[in-house]
């Protein structure tokens, strides 16, 4: 785990939770990613203008870089977002000038450096075998990366950046890379799968995207007849009566209202639990919701411009 106040604590992860196991070496500066290098020996930590690799054995820091030093006339801080630590000892990371860069901790140096977007890089993701990654910007789109030799047949190889991948309409601030597939989370609420496309049988637009909108179930449930809206949240509901207008026009025009909408009633939620579903009668005389553990239903009586609920 990864600090504000820059300390890494290590937690053994014991039957029936997590248990705490020590401190790493705490130096000044939030600590914002973090990755384990495979043989577990080490982990990289990312903060603001640099990132350091901590032994874990000895919990001291063995290596710090600054990323900013290779931008000309940097005003701004570079905040890096994510990072990677490979089996070669190759350290990837991600940041807020957009760009993903690649370098030999031991020696210290920048190997390689890609500039994918103009603004910040915030995820990133290596497949099992650490030739191909999937990293997400703050735009919306997703770009993969892939390790390919310079020349056919030849053993040298470079990072080579592909085709970006506009899927999302804001910042995309989870991806995963698996065998088959680019998975990506954005705060559009939308979950992308995109298989590669080496792996795809019938290399159609149906076969390379996959969507889910979050969440599934409705949030919102509507009395037709009642003319009410019944907007669920995490601890209460909310009963809304739609406004009502006199006049007529073609669909998508905006009309006067007569009676403006109304608020008849909050329902707030017993205990710590959320609400899970809820749902009003297409009558509006009943309105119900349920926990993971529980389901309560209530009859609502309206009495002229006033409200109640009476439990069932």
């Amino acid at each position: 785990i990864g600090c504000e106040d820059g300390s890494v604590k290590i937690f053994q992860v014991v039957p029936g939770g997590i248990q705490f196991e020590r401190n790493l070496d705490r130096r000044k500066g939030r600590v914002l990613c973090l990755s384990w290098q495979p043989s577990d020996t080490h982990i990289v930590a990312g903060s603001i203008d640099f990132f350091r690799v901590i032994d874990v054995t000895s919990g001291q820091t063995v290596q710090r870089i600054m990323v900013n030093h290779h931008v000309e006339k940097a005003k701004r801080e570079c905040v890096v977002w994510a990072i990677a630590l490979l089996s070669s000892g190759t350290v990837v990371s991600a940041d807020s000038f957009g760009r993903v860069q690649f370098w030999d901790w031991e020696q210290g140096t920048l190997a390689e450096s890609h500039t994918v977007s103009t603004s910040a890089v915030l995820s990133l993701a290596v497949s099992q075998k650490e030739d191909s990654m999937i990293v997400g910007t703050s735009t919306g789109a997703t770009y993969h990366l892939q390790l390919l030799p310079v020349r056919l047949g030849g053993l040298e190889k470079r990072w080579v950046r592909t085709k970006p991948f506009q899927f999302h309409s804001h910042d995309v601030r989870a991806v995963a890379h698996s065998p088959t597939a680019l998975i990506s989370g954005g705060l559009d609420a939308q979950l992308v799968i995109r298989p590669l496309m080496e792996k795809v049988q019938k290399k159609s637009y149906d076969a390379v995207l996959r969507k889910f909108t979050f969440p599934h179930r409705r949030l919102v449930s509507c009395a037709r007849k009642a003319r009410l809206l019944l907007f669920q949240f995490s601890q209460y509901l909310e009963l809304w009566r739609l406004g009502s207008t006199e006049e007529t026009g073609k669909d998508g025009e905006v009309l006067p209202l007569c009676r403006m909408p109304e608020h008849l009633v909050q329902l707030k939620s017993k205990g710590p639990e959320h609400i899970y579903c809820s749902c009003v009668s297409p009558c509006g005389t009943w309105l119900g919701y349920s926990t993971a553990s529980r389901f309560q239903l209530y009859r609502v009586r309206c009495d002229g411009d006033g409200v109640s609920l009476g439990k069932v």
